[in-house]
């Protein structure tokens, strides 16, 4: 499975509908994905909960320019600024998108219902005021591309070296099946971004992957206490330069 965060969808497709170059309702539609319905909820100067095409509008008539994505997780606010309470929500989450050109957040609340195989998704995206001030910790799309080339190299090594790296049927399947998509041409970002910025983000989704499946596997062969915290110690950096690059790719339409 790749990993697609919402905030990802909801920056790319509304960065792409305030620079004109998709129309409200194919920037909706390609958020919402597959999910059963998005709404946003806390606007300013909106009484209740609006669907997305009406919100896209509000925050563009109150001033914002762009939208960037944060993935933060505990002990690294990727891509926060502030303050506590916004903080606080999007790290729960382990994500959030923040307006460029007004101070104002959106994170999604996710609730799912129905039976197993007919689960139906609906998103809150909980409008909130952010702090203006520089992201945490988010690289050029240079440096993300150049972390992620190091850092897939030296867990490569470690992983093999500790019988560890993601392989067996399932690890095929799931690499097949992303190969078929990116052969079919999948459009992994909005119209209007740069090349490097999907190229990146490619590379950054293949990282994800490649090291879920590592973890999914289980201990493979490191049965000794000292190789699986040889595994977990390999692992971490290469996640963190993962999540750094896919902030870095789909906040390329605005930093560029």
């Amino acid at each position: 499975m790749l990993f697609e965060p919402r905030s990802g969808r909801l920056a790319a497709w509304g960065n792409a509908l305030l620079a004109g170059l998709v129309s409200p309702d194919e920037a909706a539609s390609s958020i919402v994905g597959e999910d059963a319905s998005h709404r946003v909820e806390g606007l300013p100067g909106e009484p209740g909960p609006v669907g997305l095409t009406l919100a896209l509008g509000r925050l563009r008539a109150l001033g914002v320019t762009g939208l960037r994505v944060a993935l933060p997780v505990p002990g690294h606010p990727l891509g926060l600024s502030g303050p506590p309470e916004f903080n606080a929500r999007a790290l729960e989450a382990e994500e959030a998108v923040v307006c460029a050109g007004a101070a104002l957040g959106l994170v999604p609340e996710v609730a799912e219902a129905g039976p197993a195989g007919d689960v139906h998704v609906s998103v809150v995206w909980r409008c909130l005021p952010v702090r203006e001030a520089p992201p945490a910790d988010v690289p050029s799309l240079g440096e993300a591309e150049r972390e992620l080339a190091e850092a897939l190299r030296e867990a490569t090594v470690v992983l093999t070296r500790l019988d560890v790296a993601a392989s067996g049927p399932a690890a095929e399947a799931a690499l097949s099946a992303y190969r078929a998509r990116a052969e079919a041409g999948r459009e992994v970002l909005a119209p209007g971004y740069p090349a490097r910025a999907v190229r990146v983000l490619a590379l950054a989704q293949r990282v994800d992957l490649l090291v879920s499946l590592a973890y999914e596997r289980g201990h493979g062969g490191a049965v000794a206490a000292s190789e699986m915290a040889a595994r977990a110690e390999a692992l971490r950096p290469v996640e963190r330069v993962a999540r750094r690059a896919l902030v870095a790719a789909y906040n390329a339409a605005v930093e560029g």
